[in-house]
């Protein structure tokens, strides 16, 4: 393929000098443009060696062959790594003020950003938008990573790994749509479990983030079927009317696994999102409990535990399938909660298992949230935190290059 690396002014530009050897000893024709402050990080001498290709940075070069554009025009793929806070906005709006911009506005090749800056602009709400805004132009962005930083600092922002950004960027450009073809069950929102005709066990999940789930991978061209327990008003009508999305609502822990169960077979992803109650009442009333009743003012509820539905499906998992669990924690630490998670996954026996630290003001029903990524061997993938449409598509890429392995 004819690859096109967009290297902007990051110190992680470092990084991307491995992207590009990976890429030439896999057979790739690498072309580099760098900005002139990514040169200031990494010298011309050093990307012309490493891509076997010449660089500039400049429309005015090579006038006669119309570079400016011809570059984005050969492309059978853009990579922009790192991608700064300064470069995605400009992505955004259409800049096009250097070769990086006019490449990327000449091309119609997958694009695909590894951004990479300190945690505080991340998490601006200009860079949020901005990646939002990108990611609905079909842009597939790889990472950032949580870990440490320049200056001594530590968090999200640090640019993924070249190996992960390769197989993020070849899976985009091998299928442009990369869940095209594949057939997709996602449980979202929470069950509840009757005690009585006006009361019940449940959770606090909105439904949220396994509706973006449904919808990332409708968009990235897969066929998907969403059950839906309980979720919060308005929450569906996000999918309400998609061609690629065929939604079944359930209520209880026992439906839900009823109709997993019966998808489950002819689907390749299963993404089990869902918030299921742990218990449900022994004995449900035919009428609502009176207070009255209740005497001393004390009332026992004898409960049973729910079915464990995740574990089931990876039972009966068919052939070649890729199954993905979600796993709720309130832990004292981040070491804490890498840990709950693997032990979880090892339990579970799931391909990936994503877990997320929830508490009174975070997780449950919030827009935003931070998904750790874990894989069956107990290895850490990605750490992401965002909009739930951003931890869905980051969920997609590592479902991606676990479906590759």
């Amino acid at each position: 393929m004819f690859i096109v690396v967009a290297v902007t002014g990051g110190i992680a530009a470092y990084k991307s000098v491995h992207l590009v050897r990976l890429l030439v000893k896999a057979g790739h024709e690498v072309h580099v443009v760098p900005t002139d402050d990514a040169l200031r990080f990494v010298g011309l001498p050093t990307w012309q060696g490493v891509s076997r290709n010449a660089v500039t940075t400049s429309v005015h070069d090579d006038v006669a062959s119309v570079r400016h554009v011809a570059l984005g025009q050969s492309a059978d793929l853009v990579i922009v790594a790192p991608a700064t806070a300064n470069s995605l906005a400009k992505m955004a709006v259409g800049i096009a003020d250097n070769l990086v911009g006019t490449t990327l506005l000449a091309t119609r090749a997958p694009v695909v950003v590894a951004p990479a800056m300190h945690t505080e602009m991340w998490q601006h709400p200009a860079t949020v938008n901005n990646i939002e805004v990108l990611r609905s132009r079909g842009v597939v962005v790889v990472g950032p990573e949580t870990g440490e930083l320049t200056g001594g600092d530590s968090g999200a922002g640090r640019m993924s790994e070249p190996e992960t950004i390769v197989d993020a960027a070849l899976s985009a450009a091998g299928a442009g749509r990369d869940l095209a073809g594949l057939r997709v069950l996602v449980s979202t929102g929470g069950t509840r479990e009757p005690i009585d005709p006006v009361r019940f066990l449940g959770n606090r999940s909105s439904g949220r983030q396994g509706v973006a789930v449904a919808l990332a991978a409708a968009q990235r061209g897969a066929a998907v079927t969403l059950v839906a327990a309980h979720t919060d008003e308005g929450v569906l009508a996000t999918v309400s009317g998609q061609r690629h999305i065929a939604l079944e609502r359930v209520s209880t822990a026992r439906e839900l696994e009823e109709a997993m169960h019966t998808r489950a077979a002819l689907s390749d992803v299963i993404v089990m999102a869902a918030a299921v109650a742990d218990y449900r009442p022994v004995e449900v009333s035919s009428h609502k409990l009176s207070k009255e009743a209740a005497g001393d003012g004390v009332r026992s509820l004898d409960l049973a535990v729910t079915p464990d539905i995740l574990r089931a499906l990876v039972a009966d998992r068919a052939n070649g399938q890729t199954i993905v669990g979600f796993a709720a924690e309130t832990p004292q630490n981040g070491e804490t909660l890498v840990d709950r998670g693997r032990r979880k996954a090892a339990r579970k026996g799931v391909d990936l298992l994503a877990v997320n630290e929830v508490g009174w003001s975070q997780g449950f029903e919030s827009e935003a949230n931070a998904l750790t990524i874990i894989d069956r061997a107990g290895a850490v993938l990605n750490d992401v935190s965002g909009t739930k449409r951003q931890v869905a598509d980051a969920l997609w890429d590592a479902i991606v290059v676990t479906r590759s392995r």
